[in-house]
């Protein structure tokens, strides 16, 4: 009965309710787009969220992995070596060579490097896929990095907003890391055969995990509008016709 009564309502101000309409219309395009007036444009907005992972082994250049003569101990050194070579991943200079290979700013780039080996990892592809989430989530570039607790292996997870310049990212990790520790090893002159070699399996693919936000995200944003719209109209209206009738009354008091 009352939404009946709001409805017709409604249909009494239509003119009120095209110009709500037209308002929600154009907050529904600038939430997935910016609008420009001069000159009069329309620039896509950056939503959607991409992930893309790899992994790389930790080994010796006479690999320890794959040499059945090799003992548990030394899986194991090589397992505590990969937890730190991980978190060099953090250090300044590897992020910036990171950023720089990406050709992303390095203050929009966050790392993440595993401070334990059994530090849980928020996985970059199970993000809450909620409409305020995807939005403050987009647009950023992100590394996560998790040292396996049992094998000598770096999970590389990486978020940017395209599925290229996710797998870019990860992959450019991989690169900067191994720049970084072979620069390392000729300023302190460690001989080859002792330096750490960084195997990674595979190139990192991209993916993007929020498709559709765009029209998402456009209705929602057109719904919240016009209800609130719609709602402003109708106490407009009582107020206006609780006003006229307070004035009314007190007519006919003073006739």
């Amino acid at each position: 009965m009352r939404l009946g009564k709001r409805l017709w309502t409604l249909w009494q101000l239509r003119l009120p309710v095209l110009t709500g309409v037209l308002l929600a219309l154009i907050v529904a395009v600038w939430s997935v787009a910016k609008i420009s007036l001069l000159p009069p444009r329309l620039t896509p907005r950056a939503l959607e969220m991409a992930t893309a992972t790899t992994h790389v082994v930790v080994d010796t250049p006479h690999s320890a992995v794959l040499d059945l003569r090799q003992n548990t101990d030394s899986l194991q050194a090589l397992t505590e070596r990969a937890l730190l070579v991980g978190n060099v991943i953090g250090n300044e200079p590897v992020v910036t060579a990171i950023a720089r290979r990406a050709h992303v700013p390095a203050d929009l780039l966050q790392v993440t490097p595993p401070l334990t080996p059994t530090q849980s990892l928020p996985q970059a592809g199970a993000a809450n896929n909620s409409v305020s989430d995807i939005v403050k989530s987009t647009d950023q570039y992100r590394l996560w990095i998790a040292a396996n607790p049992t094998v000598p292996m770096l999970d590389i997870y990486a978020q940017a907003p395209t599925a290229a310049s996710a797998a870019d990212l990860a992959n450019d990790a991989v690169g900067a890391l191994r720049d970084y520790l072979s620069t390392l090893a000729t300023e302190q002159r460690t001989p080859g055969p002792y330096q750490v070699r960084l195997l990674q399996l595979g190139q990192a693919q991209g993916a993007v995990i929020n498709h559709g936000i765009q029209w998402q995200l456009a209705v929602f944003a057109f719904a919240l509008t016009f209800s609130l719209a719609c709602a402003t109209i109708i106490l407009v209206t009582r107020i206006k016709r609780g006003w006229q009738a307070a004035a009314l009354a007190e007519r006919h008091v003073g006739a």
